[in-house]
């Protein structure tokens, strides 16, 4: 686990990593004394003192621990864990982290007496900020120009133009420095320069590595967490791969794991043709919760890829394509691939030095990217050896180790020259490769494709249900029949309802793909054959399993257990002539995606749960950083990835110059101190929880989600303290007798059940025999995650509407009670 090394001594016995000492001097407090970084500020005689202070003292130990360490152990279960023994040592103290290194800017001495310069004051930020983040440059010069801003009373801004705005917000501190590099591509011509916009991708790590947002969310360590015996996979570093790549490392190293995403998309409508091809990274030493998150900002940008036009045969030129794409990811992950070898120097969130490695632990992409990354042609899968007549027979062939197709490609070289394209790229389809003979993953080390290509839940799971399942459903049941049953559901407040049907849909959000699949099974059923509905349901089984946030061996063989079954009922699906393509029925299961799902319980062990990488997020981003932006600029070929490059760049300084802003004004400190006790039962975003601890009046102020509501801490709960209930300050219906009750609602034995209720209850019913009630029509009722108990799920609301003209048998919603015995009441805490 995490200690506190001599930082006179060196790290290693390879003489190459001597240069990795951190300097003493850094630590003094005084004459011959090492104060402690944390809360007490005791001083030492010795740094050996100050180490074992530190490991010993849980008050002042200032490193995370992890979440599985925080959870609660359920109804007869034991849970126990413990650190990787040698893991993230600690060779500095009192380092700058991301927002300390702010401090290094050029203007930073005009920031003495005012820390929004060159903004005048904060209320000058707020308005450049807000104008900057919300008009185009033509609508922030029209503003400025309204005679109401140039006559106001007070001092009107600084700036007069949209391009002097623009210069006072490029005097603020930046984060990693944007690139553009030409790429020639000698023998091949492009109808266009190729263009790489890129940020150094060790740069980037090091940001996000030191930002102090995301102090209370790190994990330095590998880990192993036990319940009931059976080891919990969860986060990365709770998995046997983290074990195994850190006894490879020097003792004392920290991993920093990078996680990878990348996808292409359009950013032009119905016409103009422009594609933009980012790479998006983050690491996974930020908890999942946190990092899966879009708004908290824990995915960087690093490359927008070219993607030219080549001036040959169409069929070489998406294989031209693919190896320029490997050539400038080389460029931008150059420095991190040698990080990854021999290790550098870096500064956590916290301000403590650390000996970190750099290893490719995930890389999340469609299908067809993940071909294109692992260098396969597109009829073999890129995590396993099998091939297009495998697909769909249920077995789990073998890895496609990194090593087989660095194997395959080093003897395909020996016989072919790479560069007489169509010899090498015939030669190449044969053993399964698509052409490209330089993996950019090649010389990364601890990178294996078949590692690292994680299960995709959007597209492997959600996508694959609405391109497949769904339509199976629609041929078995009949497009009409699927539309009405559909269409006569119950309304429910927070669910989708698809007044319309769904065989008409050609897009569909990630929300809705959940709510068809909660409601499939029971729809079709009566209407498609009871072995179609099996394979259906153990389809939707498999999908609903594989979204949870841990797993143990059990649960994994349950996972696989709904797959198996599927493959044993997947014959009524060809029977009922339900999967057809354009000319008919198909009479076999050789769906890539389909492939792809045998491969998840083998990819836990690597990787952890498979949804921390879903590319639920990188989707979204591919919104935020191309598609939004793009509306921005002159839409002009040649231009328009640079414009985006600023757009973005803006918008990154701002958000972090407006946070380090205030904690400078209100005179805090840049380092988020860990609190223990501030163990929250809601998901906070990072930034708004450090806000809330050390400045809650500026929370007003902070433009982010806020959290769920705790129902928990004020109303009515449950005897066990399981559920909360909430109802307005109001009621729908005040002073009604039950007999009315029993009419409105058309509930005749009412007052009789009321009456035994109560006098069911250890409680003198004589007070309430006669009392007038009040109504609610609905109420929110919230209850505790089942996977993650200490955490709370957002409430739901349940109506209870009596009939009407509108619903002639009332509006209520379903709901499942589990009862423990006949006295049990509510209780309120107010």
């Amino acid at each position: 686990m995490s200690s506190y090394a001599d930082p006179l001594a060196p790290v290693a016995e390879n003489p190459d990593t001597y240069e990795f000492i951190s300097n003493e001097t850094s630590f003094r407090a005084g004459e011959g004394l090492y104060k402690c970084p944390a809360s007490c500020s005791l001083e030492f005689g010795s740094v050996e003192d100050l180490c074992t202070h530190l490991t010993d003292d849980p008050g002042c130990n200032v490193v995370p621990v992890p979440l599985s360490f925080r959870q609660p152990a359920g109804p007869e279960q034991e849970r126990m864990g413990h650190y990787h023994e040698k893991s993230g040592y600690i060779y500095g103290f009192h380092r700058p982290n991301t927002f300390e290194c702010m401090k290094a800017h050029d203007y930073e001495t005009h920031r003495t007496h005012n820390v929004y310069y060159p903004f005048a004051d904060r209320e000058e930020w707020e308005l450049a900020k807000f104008l900057s983040d919300n008009l185009n440059q033509g609508q922030i010069t029209c503003f400025l120009k309204l005679l109401w801003v140039k006559s106001n009373t007070r001092k009107p801004p600084q700036f007069t133009s949209a391009q002097q705005l623009f210069t006072f917000m490029d005097a603020l501190p930046k984060g990693p420095k944007w690139n553009c590099e030409t790429i020639h591509t000698e023998g091949y011509i492009t109808t266009h320069p190729v263009q790489l916009i890129w940020r150094d991708a060790l740069e980037v790590t090091r940001h996000i590595f030191g930002n102090p947002v995301f102090t209370n969310d790190m994990e330095f360590d590998p880990y192993e967490v036990c319940v009931n015996g059976e080891r919990e996979y969860g986060e990365w570093m709770s998995c046997p791969r983290a074990h195994e790549i850190q006894n490879q490392l020097p003792e004392g190293a920290t991993i920093v794991l990078i996680v990878l995403a990348s996808d292409k998309t359009p950013v032009t409508r119905q016409s103009g043709g422009l594609e933009m091809h980012p790479t998006f990274l983050t690491i996974a030493n930020i908890r999942s919760d946190i990092r899966m998150k879009a708004t908290a900002h824990a995915w960087a940008c690093v490359a927008y890829m070219p993607i030219p036009e080549f001036l040959c045969h169409p069929d070489f030129s998406s294989l031209l394509q693919a190896r320029l794409w490997h050539r400038c990811m080389d460029i931008v992950f150059h420095d991190l691939k040698i990080a990854a070898s021999t290790g550098t120097q870096m500064v956590d969130p916290i301000g403590l030095l650390r000996y970190a490695f750099t290893p490719l632990v995930a890389y999340t992409a469609d299908l067809p990217e993940q071909q294109m990354i692992a260098c396969i042609s597109k009829n073999a899968s890129p995590i396993t050896l099998a091939i297009q007549p495998q697909f769909g027979n249920g077995l789990l062939y073998q890895p496609r180790h990194g090593n087989i197709t660095i194997e395959a490609l080093h003897q395909l070289c020996q016989r072919v020259d790479p560069w007489k394209v169509q010899e090498f790229q015939d030669e190449a389809k044969v053993l399964h490769l698509s052409g490209v003979q330089l993996p950019f993953w090649r010389d990364w080390r601890f990178a294996d494709p078949a590692i690292f290509l994680s299960p995709d839940i959007l597209h492997t799971c959600h996508k694959f249900f609405f391109n497949h399942v769904l339509k199976w459903c629609k041929e078995a049941v009949g497009p009409d029949e699927l539309d009405s049953r559909f269409h006569s559901q119950h309304k429910r407040i927070g669910t989708c309802h698809f007044g319309q049907g769904v065989t008409h849909v050609q897009q569909m959000t990630g929300h809705e793909h959940r709510d068809i699949q909660r409601r499939i099974v029971a729809t079709i059923m009566g209407v498609a054959d009871a072995e179609f509905v099996h394979a259906v349901r153990a389809l939707i089984d498999f999908i609903y399993q594989a979204q949870s946030p841990t797993f143990t061996a059990s649960s994994i063989a349950a996972m696989s257990a709904s797959l198996q079954e599927f493959y044993h009922f997947k014959d009524s699906i060809l029977c009922a002539e339900a999967r057809r393509g354009g000319s008919g029925p198909i009479a076999h299961f050789e769906i890539p995606k389909l492939e792809l799902l045998t491969s998840f319980a083998q990819a836990i062990p690597n990787l952890g749960a498979p949804i921390q990488f879903t590319s639920d997020v990188s989707e979204r981003m591919l919104i935020t950083h191309c598609k939004g932006p793009f509306e921005c600029t002159s839409h002009q070929r040649a231009s328009f990835t640079q414009q985006i490059v600023r757009l973005l760049d803006r918008e990154d300084t701002a958000r972090q110059f407006d946070l380090y802003a205030l904690l400078r004004s209100n005179n805090l400190s840049l380092n988020n101190l860990i609190v223990e006790e501030f163990d929250e039962v809601v998901d906070i975003d990072p930034a708004f929880g450090w806000i809330m601890r050390v400045a809650p009046e500026e929370v007003s102020r902070f433009h982010g989600p806020r959290p769920i509501r705790n129902h928990f801490l004020k109303g009515l709960l449950s005897e066990d303290g399981r559920a909360a209930f909430h109802v307005t300050v109001s009621s729908d219906l005040a002073d009604k007798t039950p007999i009315f009750l029993a009419q409105l609602y058309q509930l005749p034995d009412f007052p009789l059940r009321l009456h035994s209720f109560i006098e069911s209850v250890d409680i003198p019913g004589s007070r309430f025999q006669a009392r007038l009630l009040k109504v609610w029509n609905k109420f929110h009722l919230q209850l505790h995650s089942t996977l993650r108990p200490r955490l709370i799920m957002p409430s739901q609301q349940v109506q209870a509407y009596p009939p009407s003209d509108a619903y002639a048998y009332g509006n209520c919603d379903t709901v499942l009670l589990q009862t423990h015995n006949a006295g049990e009441i509510l209780s309120s805490t107010s």
